[in-house]
Parts: C-alpha cells; structure tokens; sequence
C-alpha cells in the first residue's frame, strides 16, 4: 500500500484534491485493530469566496487547524452529537477542507461494522472523535493509501448538503461521490456525471 505523501495535500485546489480522493483509502489504526475504508463521497470546502466553508469569516479557536499546512485532519462536532473528519489541504495560511461523508469498509468479515453511508455514521462506527483534530495524516496511526484515479464517467456530481445558509455559494458543484455506490449517504435528481460538467 503506498502511502499519500505531504505533497498531495498540499495541492492549491481543493475541488480537484475531493475528486482524487475519491477511492482511495482511509487506515485508522485503534485499539490493536487497522480499519481500511474507500472514501466514497467527498465534500469540498475553499477559504475564500465560500460562505459555506467553517474558516470564510476568519480563524477562529475550532478552525485554527483548518489555517495550519495541509496533511492534517479537521473534526468538529455537528449537533453535538456527529464528529465530521475533514481533510485539511493546501499551503498553511489557506483554510481549504474536504469533507469525507462517506466511506465503504474493506476490511467487514474481520470486524462488524454499522452503517458507514454518512459524515456522522462512519466516523462513529470506527470511534474517531474530535481529539483527532490536528493529527497528521502521513502518520502511522491515521493515514490515507493511494490508488488509481476514477475516470469522469465513474463520479457523480452534485451541490453539498445542508447549506443552504451559503446562499449563492450553496449551489457550487462541490459534492463528489462515486457512481453506484451504495454507501453514498443521499442521491439527488438533479446529480450529474462529472464527464457532462
């Protein structure tokens, strides 16, 4: 399993880096036991001219990680209930995050896993919590494995959910996820291939 290196997060466009990381996988190493999980979904969320992005209006005590250089991973607490893992991209000084929303668990007949097809569901059904916030991932703990880029006839395209606070930033075409997964968390009628963008 090769391991993504520094250099692949430190990429300047996070709407690209959420299209490539699609398939590839997340190894989270927890109480003797390595998860290995596709990313199936992905949100992506840029620092500027993104109302819908946690670090648009500045940095702040919970997206102080966000601003650090990419490689690291971002989790915050939604509803006080769901902890959201995100990646952190980019040059330090740049807020860009992707949202992983869901994943497909590789390694199921050696752990029972619950549902994984949400933000919230699979980092519970792994036990990955906010104290991870920050936590490098080019780490042995916690660290992503390449594989081969899907082509643009096997990722679907749509806008990200649930916010409709951003406006007009709202609609951006910023949701990825992998065509006939049945692990993607919500399919909307209005989804499109990215080979038609």
């Amino acid at each position: 399993m090769e391991k993504l290196n520094k250099e692949f997060y430190l990429q300047n466009n996070v709407v690209s880096i959420a299209k490539q990381l699609l398939g590839k996988v997340i190894n989270y190493q927890t109480g003797g036991f390595l998860h290995r999980l596709r990313i199936v979904e992905t949100e992506a969320y840029r620092s500027f001219n993104d109302k819908a992005c946690h670090a648009s209006g500045g940095m702040t005590k919970r997206t102080r990680v966000m601003f650090m250089e990419g490689g690291r991973c971002y989790i915050y607490l939604c509803y006080g209930i769901h902890h959201l893992f995100n990646i952190v991209t980019n040059v330090e000084g740049t807020a860009d995050a992707i949202l992983v929303r869901a994943v497909e668990p590789l390694n199921q007949s050696d752990y029972d896993y619950p549902s994984t097809d949400g933000p919230g569901k699979w980092t519970k059904a792994i036990g990955l919590k906010v104290d991870m916030t920050g936590h490098s991932l080019v780490s042995d703990e916690l660290f992503l494995t390449n594989k081969p880029e899907l082509t643009d006839e096997e990722i679907m395209v749509s806008k990200r959910i649930g916010v409709d606070y951003a406006g007009e930033d709202a609609l951006n075409p910023w949701r990825f996820y992998i065509k006939g997964s049945k692990y993607v968390s919500k399919k909307l009628k209005e989804d499109f291939l990215l080979s038609e963008l």
